[in-house]
């Protein structure tokens, strides 16, 4: 490969890893995936900041590689069964807080995918804020993360949210 190809290769990969930032919100390791090759169905994943210095809410999410985005979560029902349900009016982000969208918790839904996932392609996802607006996030398609790869300690968080540190 000559270094022309090279330097070019490495300048996409960094602008697909640099987090999407828009009006205090910062997206944080987004990546999508679903369960097989034929699934009509995939997730996307992230955290995400808030440095807006208000609260503000994600109210819902859009993108055109499925006919239906949904904002999702699991919780457990009464016989102590892991459900997905479908949270209609969206997910809080504190102040200085951080939303984590990770599997078993908080995600975006892609239902009736128009195409396969495929490794390595980066999907535009449209996430709607109450205050801060639209933040469009390049979402890479990672079919081989581990459940907790790349992601921090959340054994704190509560309610899918970490707590914030004070000085």
């Amino acid at each position: 490969m000559s270094f022309k190809s090279s330097f070019l290769a490495a300048a996409a990969a960094l602008t697909f890893a640099m987090p999407a930032y828009a009006d205090g919100i910062m997206v944080m390791d987004p990546y999508a995936r679903a369960s097989s090759m034929m699934s009509v169905s995939g997730a996307a994943f992230m955290m995400i900041e808030n440095h807006s210095g208000q609260d503000d809410h994600l109210v819902s999410a859009a993108s055109d590689v499925a006919e239906r985005v949904e904002l999702h979560t699991h919780k457990e029902n009464a016989q102590g069964v892991m459900q997905m349900l479908h949270v209609e009016e969206g997910f809080d982000l504190p102040k200085d807080g951080v939303l984590a969208m990770q599997r078993g918790g908080h995600h975006v839904m892609f239902l009736g995918l128009k195409e396969p996932m495929e490794q390595g392609k980066i999907i535009s996802l449209t996430l709607h804020f109450e205050k801060a607006g639209d933040v469009v996030v390049d979402v890479p398609v990672d079919l081989e993360r581990k459940p907790m790869h790349g992601m921090m300690n959340h054994g704190t968080m509560q309610n899918g949210q970490m707590p914030t540190m004070s000085n």
